[in-house]
């Protein structure tokens, strides 16, 4: 039941989080919030921001690693294949393996199912590029997005995060 709620939750953070322009200066902005986010808290995470056709920012904190910016190249795939949050996709599909259904023709090389890639989404255009963030549980690469998203647009971060993770 929990999974349902957080689905629905998170359909609605991607229905909320819509940009009404974004451009390089937007990335560069959204991606430095992270980057001071990351410095203040400590987290050992990267930030990759980018439309599907090009890098926008780039930013990886010290505690990261060289794994995670192939976790964030596969988690951007998922988000361009579906235009979908992948924390959404990971408790949608229920797949411990983090593989996508072998019907899906997804290699996992370039495809993962794994929380912390958000879609780009732009008024009047849809979904045109995706917020990565890598490093951290994949609940918490998730709401590092959300909560930059939401200070962008002014939003309470607090109206759509999501509640503490059952044990």
């Amino acid at each position: 039941m929990a999974a349902a709620a957080d689905i629905a939750l998170i359909k609605k953070q991607e229905a909320t989080l819509v940009l009404p322009a974004f451009d390089e200066a937007v990335a560069f902005e959204i991606g430095s919030a992270i980057r001071d986010r990351a410095l203040k808290e400590d987290l050992p995470i990267i930030v990759d921001i980018r439309t599907f056709d090009r890098p926008l920012f780039y930013a990886a904190m010290p505690g990261s690693d060289a794994s995670n910016p192939d976790w964030a190249r596969r988690k951007i795939n998922v988000v361009k294949r579906f235009l979908r949050s992948t924390y959404r996709m990971v408790l949608e599909q229920q797949r411990p393996d983090r593989t996508f259904k072998v019907g899906e023709g997804l290699d996992i090389a370039d495809y993962v199912l794994a929380g912390g890639g958000f879609p780009v989404t732009l008024k009047g255009a849809g979904v045109i590029g995706v917020i990565a963030v890598s490093g951290l549980p994949e609940r918490q690469d998730h709401g590092v997005v959300v909560d930059a998203l939401c200070a962008h647009l002014g939003i309470d971060a607090k109206e759509l995060a999501l509640p503490p993770e059952e044990k």
